[in-house]
């Protein structure tokens, strides 16, 4: 498991396992997001085993399962509610961490610059120039 921080309060990763979750405990998260569909996975990583693991560490779970026909403005403004619902940091999960970056992304042309947004999510290791429009886009309108 690798823990890839976009802000203080939201960091992503690749795919966990049960046995990630009393790290994650132990790095002061207080809600998981899975954002990865259980079609992708195997049953020992589907939500349901994961999302156990989490709530008997004593931590909040989630589920919004993202694909690309599914990061749509509504789930968008959710993940955004879900992440910032809580009172300490989040970390979500998909198959690469690149999901759960897109849609932090997406959620915060209203606040952040697109230079501010993709700086974040760079330095996490996820490089999402090709967003730009979008981001751009998405501000413009407001």
């Amino acid at each position: 498991m690798e823990i890839r921080p976009i802000t203080p309060r939201y960091a992503v990763s690749p795919q966990i396992l049960v046995e990630d979750v009393p790290t994650i405990a132990q790095a002061g998260f207080v809600k998981v997001i899975c954002n990865r569909p259980n079609v992708e996975v195997p049953p020992d990583q589907q939500s349901d085993a994961i999302g156990q693991a989490v709530r008997d560490a004593g931590m909040e779970y989630e589920v919004l399962e993202l694909t690309h026909q599914t990061m749509t403005p509504e789930n968008i403004a959710l993940q955004r509610d879900l992440a910032e619902s809580c009172s300490g940091p989040v970390l979500a999960y998909c198959a690469s961490g690149t999901r759960c970056s897109v849609v932090w992304a997406l959620g915060q042309c209203n606040r952040l610059s697109t230079d501010e947004i993709l700086d974040a999510t760079g330095k996490a290791g996820y490089a999402l120039d090709n967003l730009r429009p979008a981001l751009e886009q998405l501000r413009e309108d407001g």
